[in-house]
């Protein structure tokens, strides 16, 4: 282990800020560098005192040597493919020779490397080539580099991973570039990581090139197939087409999936070559067992219901690389749609408790009731469990109990009741009131439905009720208020 600081450079990004933690659960001090401090400061481990945070712009030679300067290693996870650059080839080259610059300056005893998979050969994509080239021009300097090289990596947050996910989850039926039958080697970011982290503490990775991957090769198609069984769709459809160039699958994946065109070109260009290990040897030096494609997509797909039952986050330390952060893109984590209303009234928690608690069942839902009645006769219908007989118990709410199409998942006296839907929906549904003292005799109900989609039919379920939602959602809240007897304050009106 150096004594001396570990530069993560491009630490706001994708791998970089996952690898800031791990870095941190070593014991190793680092230093964060990115294009902007303020973005770097959303990431969760930004406080951490092993951590200090460093502006720094790989194309400005003079930025990079004070980044550098001190540090015993250097991550370099950096690359141009950005809306702002003309020409991501010639940025990333320009970089590159900086690196090399401010390394042998700065005194830093190594580099390691990020690239990717693919051989140096005609036909091989812009992206990759590039990636090549830069690992070329950082082992041209007197600074010693281990490059790792890898494929598309699974995990919610990484460009490719999300393409993959949308693409599967929002189209029953897809007409796919030939890509699709193209060999490849995903990897888990979990992998990434642990191999990032090894080569570190290896010394003999030294000057080395390494290939990293999952544990089989398999193709685009066969990935989609496994995504679609691990996240409970209905078997999807793909019929290749030979007239789909990667600049329209780029379009189409900025058409039907929120990652960006000028992202998604570049991917979509690599996702035609062959991108397979040929050098594993990496796996005689680091100790780790690659993970099984079924278990990293299990992994991704598992923050999904935690989000949407509104589970408390995990410590920043015990969260799973394979699920998204704060300060991840907008369009990392799959669909999730959410609906927040609140009302504040002139009551304490105890007075709103009481109809709240007693919710459903013979009580009704305060609002609308034969809305509620005709939804559980439909359900009913096509073989869901209707309303049931109302509520376990008719008084009382527990952890567990029936109420009418829902299951209480989460109950805190005078705080949190938490509904988990049990009709059929095209996804993952849940419904939750909060209560919170504001002092002054005032307490706010916060009301909040959130719905976790189940393919393209999940998407447009959400669209199809949530014209129903200013009325009823609104409508509860104030029958909740009329039932407490309680003024209101302010409200109902969505967050």
């Amino acid at each position: 282990m150096t004594d001396r600081p570990v530069l993560v450079l491009g630490a706001s990004g994708y791998v970089g800020a996952r690898l800031v933690p791990k870095l941190i659960e070593q014991g190793y001090t680092v230093r964060a560098g990115g294009r902007s401090v303020s973005r770097l400061g959303k990431r969760p481990w930004a406080k951490h005192p092993q951590v200090s945070l460093c502006e720094v712009d790989v194309f400005d030679e003079a930025s990079l040597q004070r980044a550098a300067k001190g540090c015993g290693a250097v991550f370099y996870l950096v690359h141009s493919m950005s809306p702002s650059t003309a020409s991501f080839e010639t940025a990333d080259r320009n970089a590159a020779n900086n690196m090399v610059k401010a390394a042998e300056s700065g005194g830093v005893d190594r580099i390691i490397y990020l690239g990717g998979l693919g051989q140096d050969e005609p036909g091989l994509s812009k992206h990759l080539q590039s990636r090549f080239e830069v690992g070329e021009i950082l082992r041209s300097g007197s600074v010693p580099v281990t490059i790792l090289r890898a494929a598309m990596i699974i995990g919610s947050g990484s460009a490719s991973f999300e393409i993959l996910r949308y693409l599967v989850e929002r189209l029953p039926v897809m007409i796919t570039p030939k890509w699709v039958r193209t060999e490849a080697q995903p990897i888990a970011i979990g992998d990434v990581l642990a191999y990032l982290l090894g080569c570190l503490e290896h010394p003999e990775t030294k000057g080395r090139t390494f290939d990293i991957g999952g544990p089989g090769i398999v193709n685009y198609r066969d990935l989609m197939r496994i995504y679609s069984e691990e996240a409970h769709l209905t078997k999807r459809l793909v019929v290749p087409v030979p007239v789909l160039t990667p600049r329209l699958s780029s379009y189409w994946i900025h058409l039907v999936t929120p990652v960006p065109a000028s992202l998604a070109r570049p991917l979509a260009e690599g996702l035609s070559n062959r991108v397979v290990c040929h050098d594993t040897s990496i796996l005689d030096i680091v100790d780790h067992t690659p993970t099984p494609y079924r278990l990293a997509f299990r992994k991704s797909l598992d923050e999904v219901e935690r989000k949407v039952a509104g589970i408390d986050p995990l410590p920043d330390a015990s969260v799973p690389a394979e699920w998204t952060m704060e300060g991840d893109p907008h369009w990392s984590g799959g669909s999730i749609y959410v609906d927040n209303r609140r009302i504040v009234l002139k009551a304490s928690p105890e007075d709103i408790w009481e109809p709240l608690c007693r919710i459903g069942g013979k009580n009704g839902w305060y609002y609308a009731n034969w809305l509620w009645w005709l939804r559980g006769i439909l359900d009913r219908l096509v073989g869901g469990v209707g309303l049931r007989k109302g509520r376990t118990h008719s008084d009382d709410i527990e952890k567990g109990d029936i109420v009418d199409f829902w299951r209480v998942s989460d109950v805190k006296v005078n705080e949190r009741l938490r509904l988990v839907a049990e009709m059929r929906v095209p996804g993952y549904a849940v419904l939750e009131f909060d209560l919170r003292e504001l002092g002054d005799g005032r307490t706010e109900l916060s009301q909040i439905a959130r719905f976790a989609t189940r393919g393209l039919l999940g998407v447009l379920y959400w669209y199809a009720v949530s014209p129903l939602h200013n009325l009823v959602f609104n409508g509860m809240l104030k029958g909740i208020a009329r039932k407490s007897k309680k003024p209101v304050l302010t409200g109902p009106e969505r967050i």
